[in-house]
């Protein structure tokens, strides 16, 4: 009990300190607009997240969570009642409400709006008939038609990313639904609460979640006008009260079913039973859905014999690490191995040992080297290590280490297996392409003079051969022999 007590003394307090902490420019703004506070402006008809009654109340999660923000700012807040989404968005221009509820954040919107911290977290789904497939890749599906509400976020983005969908846009939530449960679209993407909501209240027991869209979630926010940094500052704060428990108390309040009429036992338990598969069926499907699409993230980026990062990811890896080493001069290089003679091995004993060596040499390669280097198979039996915050010597010292592991190990069947190694270094006004040339040039001197060797690019000429990666004529050093 006293703990308790203790927990409403400290929020009561915190609520206390945040009032207190409104800039008086923001209280004599908010005095300009009377008693009846700073109006604002909400999307009418967009359950249950909010909606505005016939007699101009505010309703819905994102009602209770301002009324909260209200409460804990201290800042008193007045609705200004629109006819629809586009109505508000045209008052919150013009000046006429100072802020919109409940948006996402999008790069138009932008422009002329800042942001609290999201109030509200919330994914979105794909919505189909119940005989449509389980969506695992959105950007496979071209051809096929999406169905939105006009003028929201998820319609700027979807537009951009999924070029080939066919995209309707619709007056309301209600249409969209209704539009994919008649079969006039394959699909709708919407909040997993609206649709959970909407199959719910509007009896769509032919719908169900098909998939959910990463990096699609709905963060959804207070939206002030820029002209208003004291306002924003001021409801930030109290947003930035409101805790996870709160949040989901305020949305299992409005999604819950409520039955509006009395029904026998047996009639209420079908009307349960029904969306409460459905929720539970896609609730199941969503995190499926989310391992599968982990899965093959992982998969894209990886080799399948090694383990090792695959060429793509390495790609990624090397024009990020390019990027930072030019745009904070710090330095990085890179290792090309090649594993000598190995057409050789696989023509004696056959590619399945040939394998086991190159699994082999990939556990070595892992350990020798430094946790902050990545090394990947570049193709067939050719590596390639990227060496972030290391000087060309270094990654040569890094180099001449993994080249006597391999050469002192002892591989499947005895099998003594030597590599070759080149090494070049980032400088400035390299592309990816350069500086792979200038360690494909290193690789090739070290293989031409015997192999069993790490040969370090040094060309301090401009353009050192050019893009076409001649090989003859280039400046090289710190040839290491191989020890007998």
């Amino acid at each position: 009990m006293a703990d308790s007590l203790s927990g409403r003394a400290a929020r009561r307090l915190l609520q206390c300190l945040m009032v207190l902490a409104i800039p008086v420019q923001l209280l004599a703004g908010a005095a300009a607009y009377g008693a009846e506070g700073v109006p604002y402006c909400a999307d009418p008809d967009w359950p249950p997240y909010e909606t505005i009654t016939a007699d101009g109340r505010h309703q819905g999660i994102a009602a209770d969570l301002l009324a909260l923000v209200s409460e804990r700012s201290g800042v008193a807040l007045r609705l200004l009642p629109t006819g629809d989404w586009e109505d508000s968005m045209a008052a919150a221009r013009e000046g006429r409400c100072r802020l919109l509820s409940f948006l996402n954040r999008t790069a138009k919107r932008e422009e002329w709006l800042a942001f609290t911290e999201p109030m509200f977290v919330d994914p979105n789904v794909l919505v189909t008939r119940e005989s449509h497939d389980f969506i695992a890749d959105l950007a496979g599906l071209g051809g096929e038609t999406m169905v939105l509400p006009k003028g929201t976020s998820t319609e700027e983005r979807v537009r951009s990313d999924f070029p080939d969908l066919r995209i309707v846009v619709v007056d309301s939530e209600a249409d969209a639904f209704a539009m994919v449960s008649r079969g006039e679209a394959d699909m709708t993407l919407r909040s997993l609460t609206v649709a959970v909501f909407t199959i719910k209240t509007a009896g769509w027991f032919n719908l169900k979640v098909a998939g959910h869209l990463p990096g699609y979630e709905n963060l959804l926010r207070i939206g002030v006008r820029r002209d208003e940094p004291e306002l924003l500052a001021a409801l930030d704060r109290g947003v930035r009260t409101i805790s996870a428990a709160e949040r989901t108390a305020i949305a299992n309040r409005h999604v819950a079913i409520q039955v509006q009429s009395p029904l026998d036992p047996w009639t209420l338990a079908k009307l349960l039973a029904i969306p409460a598969a459905v929720i539970l069926t896609s609730l199941f499907w969503i995190v499926t859905l989310m391992r599968v699409n982990e899965r093959l993230r992982v998969q894209s980026r990886t080799d399948g014999l090694t383990g090792l990062a695959n060429r793509s990811h390495l790609n990624e890896i090397c024009r990020a690490e390019m990027e930072r080493a030019a745009r904070y001069g710090r330095p990085v290089s890179i290792i090309l191995v090649d594993l000598d003679q190995f057409k050789q091995v696989n023509d004696r004993y056959g590619h399945v040992f040939g394998d086991r060596v190159l699994i082999e040499f990939a556990g070595l390669a892992r350990k020798a080297l430094r946790a902050t280097d990545t090394v990947g198979r570049w193709g067939g039996e050719e590596f390639l290590i990227l060496c972030p915050e290391a000087s060309p010597e270094a990654a040569f010292a890094l180099a001449e280490r993994l080249r006597r592991t391999i050469r002192g190990y002892d591989f499947s069947n005895g099998h003594r297996q030597t590599g070759s190694f080149g090494v070049a270094g980032f400088r400035d006004g390299d592309s990816i392409d350069r500086l792979l040339i200038r360690a494909d040039n290193a690789l090739y001197r070290a293989k031409d003079e015997g192999r069993d060797r790490v040969v370090l690019d040094t060309d301090d000429s401009e353009g050192g051969g050019g893009e076409g990666g001649g090989r003859p004529g280039r400046a090289f050093s710190r040839t290491a022999c191989p020890a007998d």
